[in-house]
C-alpha cells in the first residue's frame, strides 16, 4: 500500500520528461493524429500507475536517484535461471535465496514465466498474457512477494519484457484475427504476398528451421509478421495505440517490484520497406520514449538491452536515456574463440576498441546465456589480424560441436544453415569448456572464463547451475515440445548432485564452486573491478591477455595466460609498473622486478600503487 503524498514528485518528473516524450511521439509518429490522443491517455496511465506504486519501490526509486552508479559496483554480481528448471516455482525460487545470498547475487534474472501456450511457447517468450504467470510456477501475488523478499536480501529482480511480438495466442492477436476494429492494426497482417515478398527482399531468415523468410500464412489466406517463430506475432509500432499498450504492460511490471526489464529483441521492433528491418532509427525512439515512460512512473528501473547483432550496431543501443545496460555478445563470442584456438589477440582487440561505454551506463558480461552463442564478431576486426571471419566462424562451429580433431568441447549446434552456411552453438559452460570429455584442463577453463567476466567491469551474469559444472542435458530430444530446439541441452535442471559437492574440492562442481565463490568475494571488495574504466596493456604475447583496472590510488593489473604452455611476463614488459604488487585471490606480495611466470590457463589479478613511481 502506498502512503506517500498523492503527487510526490511525480508533477516535477512530469513536467521534466513528458516534453522529450512529446517530443519521440513527433518523430515517431510524425502528424498521425492517433498518436496525441493515445499520449493524452498514457499520461493518465502513469498517473494512475504512480498512485499505485508502493511505498516500498518508492524508497527503492529514491535511493537509485540519489546513488545512479548502484549497479557499477564491484559487488553486483547477476544470476539467471529458468523458474521450474532451478526452482520447481516460485515458492522454489525464493527457498534458494539463502543460497544465492552465499553466492553473493545481488541481480536475479528470471527466464520467462508469463503465461505461453503450450508446448510452442519459445521458451516461455511468446507471451499470451503479460498479467498471469504460468499456472504451474505460481500466481502474479507470489511473484510480487518473491521480488519484496529478494529485495529484502539486496537482489534486485530481473524479468524479460518481451515487446517486439505476442503469443498469436495473446487476446490481442485474437481479437485482430477477429477483426475488431481496435485491435486489427495491432499486428502486420497483409491480404496477400505483394508487401511480404517485397520486405523478403531486404529482410533476414533468423529461424530458417521454423519457417523461411519473414512471414507466414493465416488459414484465411492473409499473411502475419513473424519475425522469429511462427506463432510469434510482430507488433506494429506504427500504430501509437500498441505504445500505449505496451507502455501499460511494463507499468504493470514495474509496479510488480521488477528493478530491471531486458528488451527483448531490441533491434526488430520497427519495420521498414526496402531496409533490413533491423536497428532502424525509429527503434531507438521507441526505447528512448518507453524509457521516458519509466523516468516519470518508475524512475528506479532499468533497461537491459538483447541486441545480438554487429558490436557497432549493439553499443548504439547503449545510452543513459536508451538501455543503461546491455549484454555483451562480442566478448562472450571472443572468450569462446581464445579458449579454443589459445589466442588472445581478437580478445584483447574487442577490449581495446569495443569495450569503452558511454557514462551511466554498463556492460552484462556473461560466459554464456541461456541462448546459442553466435559468432558476433566484426570481420573487419579479425581481417587486421590475418583471420578470415567466415572461415574462423566455420571452425568455431566444428570446434564446439566435436567435428574438429582434438576438440575438447561437446555443444550442440543450433540452427545450421546449409544453405549459407552459419550456425549457432549451444551447451553448458562446462560440456563447452571440457568436462563432459573428461578433459583435465575443463576446470581451469571453467574458472578462467569467469575470471573474465568477473574483471572487465560491468555486472557478471552466471547461468546458475553452471558455478558447479552442470552438464549438458540431451533428454530435449526426447520431448516433442523441446525436440527440434537444441538450446534445450544448455538449460538443465536443478543439478541437485552437484550443489551438494559444492563444499568438497575433491569435486569437479566443489573445485569449480569454491574458485569462483573466491574470484566474486575478491571481486566484491576490490572497487577498481567495478565501474567500466581499462586500459590495455600488453604482454608481448598472443597466449596472453592483459588489462588494467584503474582505481583512485591503486590499478590492477589483469594477466591472464589462454594457452597450454607456460607463459613468461619478462621484467621487461612489467617495468612500467610499480614493482610491488599483491596478488588478490592468493594473497601473496609480489616483486614484479623477476618478471612473472603464469602456469597454462593460469590468471593472476595484481594490485598495485596506480603512481608508477611509488611501491
Amino acid at each position: 500500500m502506498t502512503h506517500g503524498t498523492p503527487d510526490d514528485g511525480f508533477a516535477r518528473r512530469l513536467e521534466v520528461h513528458l516534453p522529450r516524450l512529446r517530443g519521440y511521439a513527433e518523430r515517431i509518429w510524425g502528424t498521425d493524429p492517433r498518436a496525441a490522443e493515445q499520449l493524452d491517455l498514457l499520461v493518465e496511465d502513469m498517473r494512475a500507475s504512480w498512485a499505485s506504486r508502493s511505498d516500498a519501490l518508492r524508497s527503492s526509486d529514491a535511493r537509485r536517484d540519489t546513488d545512479p552508479a548502484w549497479f557499477q559496483s564491484s559487488r553486483m554480481l547477476g544470476g539467471v535461471c529458468y523458474v521450474d528448471r532451478y526452482g520447481g516455482d516460485l515458492a522454489g525460487i525464493r527457498s534458494r535465496i539463502p543460497y544465492f545470498v552465499e553466492l553473493g547475487l545481488t541481480y536475479l534474472h528470471l527466464m520467462p514465466l508469463f503465461a505461453a501456450p503450450e508446448p510452442e511457447s519459445d521458451g516461455g517468450y511468446a507471451i499470451s498474457s503479460y498479467r498471469d504467470v504460468r499456472p504451474e510456477l505460481g500466481s502474479i501475488d507470489e511473484l510480487r512477494e518473491l521480488a519484496d523478499a529478494l529485495r529484502a536480501n539486496g537482489i534486485s529482480l530481473v524479468l524479460d519484457f518481451v515487446f517486439n511480438h505476442t503469443s498469436n495466442e495473446h487476446r490481442w492477436a485474437r481479437r485482430a484475427i477477429a477483426g475488431d476494429p481496435d485491435f486489427a492494426d495491432f499486428y502486420l497482417i497483409f491480404p496477400d504476398r505483394e508487401l511480404p515478398d517485397a520486405y523478403e527482399r531486404t529482410t533476414r531468415e533468423i529461424f530458417p528451421d521454423d519457417h523461411a523468410g519473414s512471414f507466414v500464412p493465416l488459414p484465411d489466406g492473409r499473411w502475419v509478421w513473424s519475425t522469429f517463430h511462427r506463432y510469434q506475432w510482430d507488433l506494429n509500432y506504427r500504430n501509437p495505440a500498441v505504445f500505449r499498450a505496451m507502455a501499460g504492460e511494463l507499468l504493470f511490471l514495474a509496479n510488480l517490484g521488477v528493478d530491471i526489464l531486458r528488451m527483448d529483441a531490441v533491434a526488430f521492433i520497427w519495420k521498414q520497406l526496402g531496409t533490413t528491418c533491423e536497428s532502424l532509427p525509429e527503434a531507438h525512439l521507441l526505447l528512448r520514449a518507453f524509457n521516458e515512460v519509466c523516468r516519470i512512473a518508475a524512475p528506479g528501473v532499468l533497461f537491459k538491452s538483447e541486441a545480438i547483432v554487429h558490436p557497432d550496431e549493439v553499443v548504439q543501443y547503449v545510452d543513459p536515456g536508451e538501455c543503461q545496460l546491455s549484454y555483451n555478445p562480442l566478448q562472450m563470442a571472443l572468450i569462446w574463440s581464445t579458449l579454443a584456438t589459445r589466442d588472445a589477440r581478437l580478445l584483447a582487440q574487442a577490449l581495446e576498441r569495443r569495450n569503452a561505454l558511454p557514462a551511466g551506463t554498463a556492460w552484462i558480461n556473461y560466459v554464456r546465456s541461456h541462448d546459442d552463442i553466435g559468432w558476433t564478431f566484426a570481420d573487419e576486426d579479425a581481417a587486421e589480424l590475418g583471420i578470415d571471419g567466415y572461415a574462423h566462424r566455420r571452425f568455431l562451429n566444428d570446434f564446439y560441436t566435436d567435428r574438429f580433431p582434438g576438440s575438447f568441447a561437446r555443444g550442440v549446434p543450433f540452427q545450421q544453415n546449409p544453405r549459407t552456411g552459419d550456425g549457432r552453438v549451444a551447451g553448458t559452460t562446462a560440456s563447452l569448456a571440457g568436462l563432459e570429455a573428461g578433459d583435465p584442463a575443463a576446470v581451469e577453463r571453467i574458472v578462467l572464463a569467469h575470471s573474465i567476466i568477473l574483471s572487465t567491469g560491468g555486472v557478471p551474469l552466471l547461468y546458475l547451475g553452471d558455478e558447479v559444472g552442470q552438464l549438458n542435458d540431451y533428454s530435449y530430444r526426447d520431448d516433442p515440445a523441446t525436440a527440434d530446439d537444441s538450446r534445450w541441452a544448455g538449460r538443465p535442471r536443478y543439478p541437485a548432485e552437484r550443489y551438494a559437492e559444492r563444499g568438497d574440492l575433491g569435486t569437479s562442481a566443489g573445485a569449480i564452486y569454491q574458485r569462483l565463490r573466491r574470484l566474486i568475494q575478491v571481486r566484491a571488495a576490490t572497487p577498481e573491478l567495478g565501474g567500466g574504466a581499462l586500459i590495455p596493456f600488453d604482454a608481448g604475447s598472443p597466449h596472453l591477455l592483459a588489462y588494467q583496472r584503474p582505481g583512485a590510488a591503486t590499478t590492477v593489473l589483469v594477466l591472464a595466460n589462454v594457452g597450454d604452455e607456460a607463459e613468461t611476463v619478462s621484467a621487461l614488459t612489467l617495468s612500467g609498473m610499480p614493482w610491488d604488487a599483491v596478488d588478490l585471490v592468493s594473497g601473496a606480495r609480489l616483486d614484479l622486478r623477476a618478471g612473472l611466470v603464469l602456469a597454462p590457463r593460469q590468471f593472476a589479478w595484481l594490485r598495485v600503487p596506480a603512481d608508477p613511481s611509488g611501491s
